[in-house]
């Protein structure tokens, strides 16, 4: 062990300690440990200085531009702000950009049939007219992509093959004399109508390019559609339907029956945004604008013409775009032909309006200088809740943290890192609320203990805690996702398969004033009965959020939040520590959880479990509130017989009307210009069947800086931080997450996958990016040793089977970003990228009295290797990332699909940062909290702290950490059973210094459960495991 007393210091600051300091502590049924070091001594290391040079600007690769464009930074939001209105401060983008001209399908003046922006009243200019490019600014919002691989292919947004969904968003956009209805195209209406049809151009081979930045696109309308829908007119006119069926399936009566028509845009054949749905039009104008973030090699952005029908969606035609048209910056615009599949005009002038121009990450500043570039920094733009200032956080890992067991951490001015108590600190904020403790779980557990150390005994479980509290007359409301296979029917209950203990809560609470609120994840009337039950079924409600009322000071109050990844339910309850064996009785009974195992488990490893959270007090804790507000509202929305009744009561605090509340702009919990104070942004992924207070219009999307899906509204939030951040990022990502999946669109197979969310492709590119400026850049990544279940199950392996492809593509960009500047044979992807996973083993105690009942499990099963060998993975559940020490994000929110689409799992996440510790601010390595939580991790993981941990960027502490992880996983894999003190294990896989990732040599499975380490390729439910 580290002697944290012992001359000299650590890391070179003194230790605040008289006394000689041990990490981690003695444990008490610990044998004494052969060696007191957990890996070889480090050589001493070459004299540094610790006050970190600037960044080195970004070297411009970029395509030349023919005029320089200015891209600055958007002004900061407007301070008054409606807190209890969902708004930005303005609309989409930031702020709203009109179009550059306003598109009718005639060519002419739009009649008050047609669509207009609802952003502004100004007329734009007549096609004819667009003979200048419009001035460009770099503070559009980064949307995240709407993914569908195969959208060319399926009917269905985000969805898996087989599906067609009916019913969509609608706008009435009826073909009437304003418009030339249908009709062939000539050269007369072209002129007649002002417009000029880029002609079909011959694509010979098209060159495959890098586009990695930003399209700025706008959909203007179409022209001259075909009718898509004379199948259905037919199939009325044959059945002779009455008028209020034939009114169903025809959408109206009394007019032209004609198609519904939308547009999606994909490149690399991944689906990046849509239009919303215009119905019964052959002229159809939208008017919409995208601004989306792209990083995929592509020939071509499609632009594809759909009907969306009764029966599901009907492909019209594609208007392809050549990549290397857009590459050089400027603005590509024009009328463009639709085009069938075989290249010919899908009907004789049919055409689509559009501009895309493409803005390389080069030319955007927002991404140059890191988070908090000056007082005027807005965060991360085009979300739908906005940075909020002058609030404090705190941040915890694992549920609790005993007092010693981890070291302290030097601060800037002489402080030290205070390790939080996240249960205790949960079990203290809702014993002092006074008015409201709002709770939202995927699983929520009333059996749960809180606190169970010594020094703050409390044997109240939490259902005793909330039910105390109601009788006090605080409002009490859970939130909890409702798990379609638990079930309580007359008498007959099943616990379901997640073993979530919705039913069982609920039925808890039944008799008291604690309100109590089973939430399924469903999808909209609009979607298919397939598609209603594929999100009822597979999707859940994610988000892990306490919401309580807080002393303000003055006889006030005001509301704090926890965000982040730990359920209140069994299982969870864990320390830096996590023991397998020694707490089976003790701080661990009655709370025995390791789904890996089945049959008896009696005497077998519990799962330990890692995880990170947050608390936030101040404005954004409101935001917090408001997330839970919507959802409330619209899960306690009456339905079926309820609906008859004139009023209802949803249960929630009207806060404006208590006056002790502070309201949220007065909730400022610090001053700007204290040193400890955050900035901090509330992010989700979450759609308009989960929430009331989305639009009902699509048109006023952008206005909330929401995305259009086929028949929803998404935000989309989570994606765009975690770009944004690592786009930002200037030395080096360290990531810790339950899953890692993503970028399938570059995957070597499976690319129409549809796990498209971006992060693992920026990663990549960001490390390339770097590589080629010549500057050192480090990503640490550390995931479960496996998806949490048994690791041979068919969903298991497929989930390990993706990520192992993640991987692939990730360190093969790497190497190829290496030998292009000729440095592979002086450095190998792992210089650079490297995945972790933690695991424990627990030496042979002679004081141990493990007994073991029942039928014992069969030798050489999961349950008695494990027991034998002592040994068992700590399972990540984080759902975080930190970068350079000045920004945190972390919330619910798994990198995969499932939790980046915003059409699947519910999510909720916080983004904050200290606007005193940043690079910006400082020209240094920031020491403030973020600082300090990275190391307290790394402290947790590796079991000490060394002075190369100061610098994460280095090659020095890449290798350095690396070396740790790979002796650690000697020492859990090994036969010899040895107590172990550092936890950070190298993930067990083989990287090649050309990038090609392996099984381990004589470790293609885990150790004593089995499974490959790489996963397998078996038929199974995509989005299931994506």
């Amino acid at each position: 062990m580290d002697n944290y007393g012992s001359s000299p210091p650590p890391y070179g600051y003194p230790n605040p300690n008289p006394n000689p300091y041990m990490y981690p502590p003695p444990d008490p049924y610990a044998p004494t440990p052969t060696s007191s070091y957990p890996y070889p001594p480090q050589p001493p290391p070459h004299s540094r200085n610790y006050s970190y040079p600037p960044p080195h600007p970004l070297s411009s690769s970029s395509p030349p531009f023919s005029t320089p464009i200015d891209y600055s930074y958007p002004p900061p939001p407007s301070t008054s702000f409606d807190f209890y209105r969902s708004q930005p401060p303005h609309a989409y983008p930031y702020p709203y950009q009109p179009p550059p001209q306003k598109w009718s399908a005639t060519g002419g003046s739009q009649t008050s049939e047609n669509f207009s922006p609802p952003h502004t009243s100004s007329a734009y200019p007549h096609l004819s007219r667009l003979n200048s490019n419009v001035s460009r600014i770099d503070n559009y919002p980064s949307a995240p992509p709407l993914t569908d691989p195969n959208e060319e292919k399926k009917d269905e947004f985000f969805g898996y093959p087989g599906i067609r969904t009916s019913g969509d968003y609608s706008s009435s956009n009826n073909n009437n004399d304003s418009f030339t209805g249908y009709g062939y195209y000539s050269d007369e209406s072209v002129h007649n109508q002002s417009l000029q049809i880029v002609p079909v151009q011959n694509k010979g081979s098209l060159r495959v390019l890098l586009l990695h930045g930003n399209l700025d696109i706008w959909i203007h309308g179409a022209k001259n559609l075909p009718n898509m829908d004379m199948f259905h007119k037919t199939l009325g006119d044959v059945f002779k339907l009455p008028g209020n069926v034939g009114s169903k399936i025809e959408g109206t009566v009394g007019r032209k029956i004609t198609s519904d028509p939308y547009v999606t845009i994909s490149v690399s054949n991944a689906v990046i945004g849509k239009t919303f749905v215009i119905s019964n039009s052959e002229n159809p104008v939208w008017e919409q604008h995208f601004y989306v973030p792209v990083a995929h090699h592509a020939a071509e952005v499609q632009f594809v013409v759909k009907d969306s029908d009764v029966v599901g969606s009907q492909l019209i035609g594609n208007v392809p775009i050549p990549v290397e048209q857009i590459y050089s910056g400027e603005k590509v615009q024009g009328t463009y032909p639709i085009l069938n599949s075989n290249g010919k005009p899908c009907k004789a002038g049919a055409v689509l309006s559009l501009s895309i121009q493409y803005i390389p990450i080069e030319k955007l500043s927002m991404y140059h200088q890191g988070v908090g570039a000056g007082p005027d920094y807005i965060g991360v733009p085009g979300t739908y809740f906005p940075l909020r200032k002058g609030g404090t956080v705190t941040l915890y890992q694992d549920a609790h943290v005993p007092d010693g067991y981890l070291p302290n951490v030097m601060l800037d001015h002489g402080l030290y890192y205070a390790h939080g108590k996240c249960w205790v600190d949960m079990f203290d904020a809702i014993s002092k609320a006074q008015r409201l403790v709002y709770i939202t779980g995927w699983s929520v557990w009333h059996k749960v203990r809180l606190v169970r150390n010594a020094a703050h005994v409390s044997q109240l479980t939490l259902g005793d805690l909330l039910r105390s509290k109601s009788q006090e007359g605080v409002r009490v409301l859970l939130l909890v996702w409702d798990d379609p296979t638990s079930r309580s029917i007359l008498g007959y209950r099943t616990d379901g398969v997640m073993a979530t203990h919705d039913e069982e809560t609920k039925r808890f609470f039944k008799h008291s004033s604690v309100q109590v609120l089973l939430c399924p994840r469903i999808a909209g009337k609009r979607h298919s009965w397939a598609k209603q039950k594929e999100v009822e079924t597979i999707y859940t409600h994610h988000q892990k959020t306490v919401i309580v009322d807080a002393d303000a000071g003055d006889n006030k109050r005001k509301i704090v939040a926890f965000v982040g990844g730990l359920d209140l339910c069994d299982g969870r309850y864990d320390t830096p520590q996590h023991p397998l064996l020694r707490t089976l009785k003790t701080l661990h009974k009655d709370d025995y959880h390791n789904p890996t195992f089945t049959g008896n488990t009696s005497g077998c490893p519990r799962e330990p479990w890692h995880d990170l959270h947050s608390k936030i007090d101040g404005p954004a804790a409101y935001d917090v509130l408001t997330n839970f507000e919507e959802r409330w509202l619209r899960a306690a929305k009456p339905k079926g017989i309820k609906k008859l009744r004139s009023s209802y009561d949803d249960a929630l605090l009207k806060l404006d009307r208590i006056r002790d509340f502070i309201s949220a702009p007065h909730a400022y919990s610090v001053d700007n210009d204290n040193p400890g104070s955050w900035h901090v942004q509330i992010f989700r992924s979450i759609d308009s069947n989960s929430v009331k207070g989305f639009p009902k219009d699509p048109r006023d999307a952008s206005s909330q800086n929401l995305v259009c899906g086929k028949n929803v509204l998404i935000d989309m939030s989570i994606h765009t931080a975690y770009v944004k951040a690592i786009r930002a990022a200037q030395h080096y990502i360290y990531i810790e997450n339950q899953y890692f999946i993503g970028s399938s669109y570059n995957w070597s197979q499976h690319k129409d996958l549809g796990a498209n969310n971006l992060i693992p492709m920026e990663i990549a590119l960001k490390i390339a990016e770097k590589i080629k400026a010549n500057e050192r850049f480090a990503v640490y990544i550390v995931i479960p040793m496996w998806p949490e279940g048994v690791p041979t199950g068919a969903a298991t392996q497929r989930i390990l089977f993706w990520q192992h492809k993640t991987m692939q593509m990730m360190y093969e960009t790497i190497y190829k970003a290496l030998f292009e500047v000729g440095l592979e044979a002086a450095f190998s992807p792992q210089d650079y990228l490297n995945f972790f996973c933690l695991g424990n083993r627990e030496g042979i105690d002679m004081y141990d009295n493990i007994s073991v009942s029942g039928t014992p499990p069969p030798a050489n099963s999961p349950q008695a290797n494990s027991r034998n060998n002592r040994r068992f993975m700590i399972y990540v559940h984080s759902k975080g990332m930190i970068v350079d020490d000045e920004y945190v994000i972390l919330g619910s929110a798994n990198i995969n699909q499932r939790s980046m689409e915003g059409t699947r799992d519910t999510e909720i996440a916080m983004g904050a940062y200290q606007p005193h510790q940043t690079w910006a601010r400082k020209q240094s390595y920031p020491r403030g909290q973020i600082h300090g939580y990275r190391m307290s991790l790394w402290a947790e993981h590796t079991g000490t702290i060394e002075d190369c941990f100061l610098e994460p960027e280095s090659l020095e502490c890449v290798r350095r950490v690396r070396t740790m992880g790979e002796l650690n996983w000697k020492q859990f894999s090994a036969n010899d059973i040895t107590e172990m003190r550092g936890h950070l294990l190298k993930y067990p896989v083989e990287v090649s210094r050309k990038g090609k990732v392996r099984p381990l040599p004589g470790h293609e499975e885990f150790p004593d459960v089995g499974g490959k380490i790489v996963g397998s390729f078996i038929a199974i439910q995509e989005n299931l495991t994506i």
